[in-house]
């Protein structure tokens, strides 16, 4: 007796297939919309309370340090050798800490459930979704997070009376740019971390990179060696961004600290979508 012939199955591919006649079509399908649709729904129907929750960390830092601290510091030496209130020098640098932990929120522990339990982006990219797609899509959603923060920040240091300069006003855009530097850069070091052991090296380095970084004191009381280490952290070039906006000390290295941060999304998105490529289409 002849057993008959079972039906070919066509394997799906792992790689779906792009255009190769247009750029970036091996890795794009421009279509990181639907990640941002789904990114949306689930922030309505489980996750506002914990992107609400991550707002007041920093406005609590502001309230204790500036207004409990600052009553016995008096004044610092702010940008440019001008003197200002203590509130008015950490209230910056507290936005730019806040801007960073919505992006590096979104763009490690979420990117770490997302990769290594749900497997939603084996799921995604066997759809017409690619790499870069997924890349992009997450990265805006940590941005959206670094907007909302840097809005209900801003609300804050309105109403206390610490923004007293009309360059002030571009420290939402540059929250944005700071999100979207750590988030680039987060979610693909976050591809490389396989255990929640290894997750906590992401709370090791984030913390002590908050104390050092001239947020609540000046760089200056640092050795010089140790100066210049800070000095390569991304949260030192944010801290001092938003500083000089905030007093309206606008120079070189006011535009030299921002272009710090656009290198490092240039990076961090290509390095992201290396690796997104690198560990589901081989």
């Amino acid at each position: 007796m002849s057993v008959p012939d079972q039906p070919s199955v066509s394997k799906r591919p792992l790689l779906p297939e792009f255009p190769a006649d247009r750029p970036l079509g091996a890795i794009y399908g421009r279509n990181a919309r639907a990640v941002i649709e789904r990114g949306f729904r689930v922030i309505a129907r489980q996750n506002w309370a914990i992107l609400v929750s991550g707002f007041f960390e920093p406005v609590l830092y502001l309230l204790a340090m500036g207004l409990g601290l600052g009553a016995l510091v008096g004044e610092v030496r702010g940008p440019g050798g001008t003197s200002i209130p203590y509130t008015a020098y950490i209230a910056p640098a507290l936005l730019a800490t806040s801007a960073m932990n919505g992006a590096i929120y979104d763009s490690t522990w979420n990117v770490f459930f997302k990769l290594r339990f749900a497997k939603l982006y084996q799921a995604m990219l066997q759809t017409s979704l690619g790499p870069m797609d997924v890349a992009l899509g997450e990265i805006f959603m940590a941005l959206f997070r670094g907007f909302l923060y840097a809005c209900g920040f801003m609300g804050v240091m309105l109403v206390m009376g610490l923004v007293t300069s009309p360059w002030a006003i571009l420290m939402v855009p540059v929250a944005l740019l700071i999100a979207v530097g750590f988030a680039s850069v987060g979610m693909a070091v976050t591809s490389y971390l396989k255990s929640f052991q290894q997750m906590d090296v992401i709370n090791f380095v984030m913390l002590p990179m908050f104390l050092f970084s001239a947020t609540l004191y000046p760089i200056e009381v640092f050795p010089e060696a140790l100066q210049w280490f800070i000095k390569a952290m991304p949260l030192w070039h944010g801290v001092e961004l938003m500083r000089h906006l905030a007093v309206g000390f606008v120079s070189g290295a006011t535009l030299g600290h921002a272009l710090y941060f656009v290198v490092m999304t240039i990076f961090g998105v290509w390095f992201t979508t290396t690796r997104l490529r690198a560990l589901f289409l081989r």
